[in-house]
């Protein structure tokens, strides 16, 4: 009886809780942020933003807030930038490291930890890398776009799980997980292509300034060191020393990554006991009738499980789960405004690099992606995953076509010429617009899974 008394305190306590005002009023922005749809719709709206912005009688406002120059003071030295460098330099160097984290993660405990497993993804990024170089190479040969092959490589991940999230049940848990894997392999792409390709020039002295940064945080690493703060501190100057490397600032996020510790001090086994035992201690000391707020047994309880918790959850963990809204919510929705505003005129499809990174994107990343998992799972150097078709694997090879995010950004290093960058980013929205609504109609034909 006491057990259901207590039950039903607590079912009214939350009751209560969930008619307050405040509850009220922001359980709409709960609702839209736990949908997996919500991080393509605002990326969809902010780019929908900035393509009327820059096409409108106000065009000229939209780069002079981008021209905005902001300063940052750091280690009595200033910083004075662009509003668009400080997106697209240093809130996407948060976004890479984010990306870093799921690398990581993938490796260690994902599907690319097992050879059998990563086979499939990996073999089909590869695909999907390669062929649309190949084909954006031979229409830019020795032109002046020569310079973009890296532009339709990348398959942006945000805007895929949020086609796959509309299809609902249409698309088996297998077929999501290899095209997430597929995405992963496809940044890891993208990085290494990022640090080879797109650096012009290497200033040794910060180079070597960047490898001291790792080799401390590799060093609290190693010594078990868990607070996130020492490595958010040094990983600050990690990014100042790549950014003065000629390397591009943002792959200090994944380096930085790379050191975040992966271990749990705490196994479940171990979770399990004492928390059995914190609880049958505050269980004791709160059957006295005394207030969790003035009993001291009950409070040490509650820290001690506050602590058993932290020590069964890897820090890497923690901060990609902690970051995640941020870079979804905030970070890519600025990027999308910042660098998505593209004039649109006719005649534009007709200019080599615009067809390149459109056809790279929209035939390339199909054929690159479907014909290298073909191959894979006919030399049985790999599988299909359970309940997946052929045919889920083709509309799935079509919305690896949707190649924003990390197009733009390595846009933005391939031309700086602003008449090419503007002719790539056209490419990259027809391209990712036309292999999207491809993709979906294809897999929208399909059964419902279950």
């Amino acid at each position: 009886m006491r057990d259901n008394d207590v039950v039903a305190r607590a079912t009214n306590a939350l009751k209560i809780q969930a008619r307050a005002p405040i509850r009220l009023l922001i359980r709409p922005f709960q609702a839209f942020a736990e949908r997996e749809t919500s991080g393509g719709i605002l990326l969809l709206l902010c780019t929908m933003v900035a393509l009327v912005w820059v096409n409108s009688p106000y065009a000229d406002s939209y780069e002079a807030l981008w021209h905005i120059n902001l300063q940052v003071g750091m280690a009595g030295r200033v910083f004075g930038h662009d509003l668009r460098f400080w997106v697209n330099d240093g809130l996407m160097a948060i976004f890479f490291f984010v990306v870093g984290l799921e690398i990581k993660r993938e490796l260690l405990v994902g599907e690319l930890a097992s050879p059998r497993q990563a086979a499939l993804p990996v073999l089909g990024a590869l695909g999907g890398v390669i062929v649309p170089a190949l084909i954006y190479t031979f229409l830019n040969a020795g032109g002046r776009g020569s310079s973009g092959w890296g532009i339709p490589m990348a398959t942006d991940i945000a805007f895929v799980i949020g086609v796959m999230a509309l299809l609902g049940n249409r698309v088996p848990l297998g077929l999501k997980v290899f095209l997430t894997a597929l995405a992963i392999v496809d940044d890891i792409a993208a990085v290494v292509v990022i640090a080879i390709f797109y650096t012009d020039q290497i200033a040794w002295t910060a180079v070597g300034a960047a490898v001291v940064c790792l080799v401390v945080l590799a060093v609290a690493n190693r010594m078990g060191l868990r607070h996130p703060i020492p490595y958010l501190l040094v990983g600050v100057l990690l990014w100042v020393a790549v950014l003065h490397s000629g390397i591009h600032a943002t792959i200090a996020g994944v380096l930085l990554a790379m050191t975040i510790p992966s271990r749990t001090v705490l196994d479940a086994p171990g979770f399990l006991r004492q928390g059995r035992q914190i609880l049958a201690h505050f269980e004791h000391h709160a059957n006295q009738q005394k207030s969790a707020m003035t009993d001291e047994d009950q409070q040490i309880a509650v820290e001690a499980l506050e602590d058993a918790c932290e020590k069964v959850q890897a820090p890497l963990h923690r901060l990609e789960q902690g970051l995640h809204p941020w870079v979804t919510f905030l970070i890519m929705p600025l990027f999308a405004l910042a660098n998505a505003g593209v004039a649109l005129g006719a005649g534009r499809m007709s200019e080599p690099v615009t067809l390149g990174v459109a056809l790279g994107l929209l035939l390339g990343k199909p054929l690159g992606i479907f014909a290298a998992s073909f191959l894979a799972v006919r030399g049985r150097v790999a599988a299909l995953p359970a309940s997946v078709t052929w045919r889920h694997v083709h509309g799935a090879a079509w919305l690896g076509g949707i190649g924003f995010t990390m197009s733009f950004f390595i846009a933005a290093l391939a031309f700086p010429h602003p008449e090419l960058l503007q002719a790539a980013k056209f490419g990259i929205l027809a391209g990712s617009a036309t292999a999207g609504a491809v993709g979906y109609l294809l897999l929208l034909r399909r059964r419902s899974v279950g």
